[in-house]
C-alpha cells in the first residue's frame, strides 16, 4: 500500500510590508526580509556569519503553529547577504525556532488593526487543545483555509501565462513598483519586506493549465540539447511512490528535471511547506539530507518542514547597500516534537541544508 503524500503549501510574495507592525499583527503574518518580529517574552535572533562576522540578513520569517500544540510558533531563516560570503554554504546560514503559550488575547483585532490578516500554514491554529504538560505529538492537516479559486491564485495564472524562459527559476524578479523601496536602516543588513500569500499545491495545480509551463520546459530542452520527452509525457508527481522508466538522462539530471517539472504549474514560488514531508531535491541527496542530525536539545529526530525555492534569489534586494544571496534551494530541518523548555527566552536554532543550482558553476 502506497504511503499518503504529505500536503504541500506554497509561499507566494505578497504586498509590501508598511512601517513597522507591532504586536501580534507583526509576528503572526510570514513575510520575507526586513527585520525578525519577536514573540512575547522570547528575544528576536539576531544571529551573525561564522565566516566574517558580520550580522546575517533575515531571508524569510514563517509563523507555523502546529495543530494540538498550545504554543505560538515562527521559524526564522538568516544569510549572509555579503559577496565574499556567497560561497559560505551552511557557515553563512542560520535557522532558528521560537515559540510561547498561547494566550486568549483578540489577536485577530489586532491584526486588524495593523492591516493584515494571519496567514495559517496549518489548520488548527486557533485550537490548542489542552495547556497542560501532556501535549500530544503536533500533526500537520490538508485544509489550511486557501481558496484556490480566489482572486489572489487568479493572479497567479496571469503572472504564470505571461512568463518567458528568461523569467522563469532562474529570471529576474518583476520590478519593484514606485513607492514600494523604503528607507531601511543602515545598521542591519535587511532586504525589502514582503508578505507571504500561501495556497495549496494541489488546488493550485489543479487550478492553472499547465499547457504554457510544458512549453516552457521544452524551451529549456532545446536550448540545453537534453532529451526530456520521457518526463514530459509523465504526469505531475501524486503520489510517493512515482517511478520513472529507464532513460538517456543522468540520475543528476532526472533529479534536476524533477525539480523543474513540479514547480512548473507555480514558477514563482518562494517556499514550498510540508511538515513531515518529502522535499524536492534539486541535486543528488547527500547523507546529511537522508539522515539529518537529532535534535541537539531532546535528542527527538529531525524532520523536513519546508525549502525555500530558486524564485527567492531575484526578490530578495535591498535599496541602496548591494545585498544577495545566491541558492539552489534551502531546506529547513526541524525537531519533530517540537520541543521547547519552560521558561525558555531565547530561540533554539534548528538544521538547514543548502543544495546549490548545479548550473551556477557555468557561470562562474
Amino acid at each position: 500500500m502506497a504511503a499518503v503524500r504529505k500536503p504541500v503549501l506554497l509561499g507566494l510574495r505578497d504586498t509590501a510590508v508598511r512601517g513597522r507592525p507591532t504586536g501580534s499583527g507583526a509576528w503572526t503574518a510570514s513575510k520575507l526580509g526586513g527585520l525578525p518580529d519577536a514573540l512575547p517574552s522570547v528575544a528576536a535572533p539576531r544571529p551573525v556569519c561564522e565566516r566574517c562576522r558580520q550580522p546575517l540578513a533575515l531571508v524569510v520569517q514563517v509563523y507555523c503553529p502546529l495543530e494540538g500544540s498550545p504554543f505560538h510558533r515562527l521559524l526564522y531563516v538568516f544569510a549572509c547577504p555579503r559577496p565574499r560570503c556567497s560561497m559560505g554554504g551552511a557557515r553563512s546560514w542560520k535557522v532558528f525556532r521560537s515559540q510561547c503559550l498561547q494566550t486568549r488575547e483578540k489577536e485577530a483585532q489586532d491584526a486588524q488593526e495593523n492591516g493584515l490578516a494571519a496567514e495559517d500554514w496549518c489548520e488548527g491554529a486557533d485550537d490548542w487543545g489542552s495547556d497542560s504538560e501532556e501535549v500530544p505529538p503536533p500533526q500537520r492537516t490538508l485544509d489550511f483555509g486557501n481558496d484556490p479559486h480566489s482572486a489572489k491564485d487568479t493572479d497567479c495564472t496571469a503572472q504564470l501565462r505571461d512568463l518567458h524562459l528568461q523569467d522563469t527559476v532562474l529570471g529576474a524578479a518583476p520590478p519593484v513598483s514606485p513607492g514600494e523601496e523604503m528607507a531601511l536602516p543602515s545598521l542591519a543588513p535587511q532586504f525589502l519586506p514582503y508578505y507571504m500569500c500561501v495556497v495549496d499545491e494541489d488546488d493550485y495545480r489543479d487550478f492553472v493549465s499547465l499547457d504554457h509551463a510544458h512549453s516552457l520546459l521544452r524551451d529549456y530542452q532545446q536550448k540545453e540539447g537534453m532529451d526530456m520527452e520521457q518526463l514530459l509525457s509523465q504526469s505531475l508527481p501524486g503520489d510517493g511512490d512515482e517511478k520513472y522508466e529507464k532513460t538517456t538522462i543522468k540520475s543528476g539530471d532526472k533529479i534536476f528535471y524533477k525539480f523543474m517539472k513540479r514547480i512548473a504549474a507555480c514558477q514563482e514560488q518562494i517556499l514550498r511547506y510540508s511538515w513531515s514531508g518529502e522535499p524536492l531535491f534539486l541535486t543528488c541527496p547527500t547523507s546529511e539530507i537522508t539522515e539529518p542530525p537529532a535534535c541537539s536539545y531532546c535528542g527527538v529526530r529531525r524532520i523536513f518542514e519546508f525549502q525555500l525555492m530558486p524564485a527567492l534569489v531575484s526578490m530578495l534586494r535591498s535599496t541602496n547597500l548591494g545585498l544577495s544571496v545566491e541558492f539552489g534551494t534551502i531546506l529547513i530541518y526541524t525537531c519533530e516534537k517540537s520541543c521547547w523548555p519552560e521558561n525558555c527566552q531565547t530561540p533554539m536554532e534548528e538544521l538547514c541544508i543548502i543544495q546549490e543550482d548545479p548550473d551556477e558553476p557555468l557561470f562562474k
